[in-house]
């Protein structure tokens, strides 16, 4: 039994490196637009593969405990949690690469706006991120609902940012390219913020038992 509380507590540490990498590289995509540098960029394709690395790592490692310590009740619901957290750090890995993708493209380009939405949308993400775990290995649903009300948050900067670039590119004022390549970066960093959602409603589940994918806790 003791081997096994040890194991869960490698499994947490393993979860917490990787969102540290996911994070790492949520800020190197969008800091690379705007500080306008493509080394930057670049490196988050290296951070994606150690993503992807413990990816394999984790997925095998939570899934030999599951076969081995038959675990029931709270510690199934962990291990359960940590399977569907690592595959939304994976995805999250995915959608930074399509943010420094984007940023490649505009770098070249001349600037349609200054950049404020989305260094801004891309800070509270990574908070969300990191309070997202923080919340697993604490336990803590609290810390968690603050990920739901964040997420809110997202969804309303990346409509402000969709409505400004539609705005400008009808009025003629932007190029529709670099207009819409800025919306798919907004796009992404939303959808980032969504699997952190997922894993903040795991842990109300985790914790509480409540299910709120669906909703949001009053």
């Amino acid at each position: 039994m003791r081997q096994f509380v040890t194991e869960l507590t490698e499994l947490q540490n393993k979860l917490l490196e990787m969102g540290g990498l996911v994070e790492t590289a949520v800020r190197s995509s969008t800091r690379s637009l705007v500080d306008r540098d493509e080394a930057l960029a670049r490196t988050v394709w290296d951070i994606e593969d150690r993503i992807n690395r413990m990816d394999i790592d984790i997925d095998e490692f939570a899934t030999r405990l599951l076969a081995t310590q038959q675990p029931v009740a709270r510690d199934l619901r962990f291990l359960t949690a940590a399977i569907k957290i690592n595959t939304d750090l994976e995805r999250m890995g995915d959608l930074a690469i399509n943010i420094a993708q984007r940023s490649l493209s505009l770098i070249r380009r001349a600037l349609v706006k200054p950049l404020i939405d989305i260094p801004h949308m891309s800070r509270i993400v990574e908070s969300m991120v990191h309070k997202s775990l923080d919340s697993f290995v604490q336990r803590d649903a609290d810390l968690a609902q603050s990920v739901l009300l964040s997420d809110d948050e997202v969804d309303d900067l990346k409509n402000a940012v969709y409505k400004e670039l539609l705005e400008l590119t009808e009025q003629g004022k932007a190029p529709a390219a670099a207009a819409f390549d800025l919306m798919f970066v907004a796009h992404n960093l939303e959808r980032i913020a969504d699997h952190a959602t997922n894993i903040a409603e795991d842990v109300l589940f985790l914790v509480k038992g409540i299910d709120v994918r669906h909703h949001h806790l009053a």
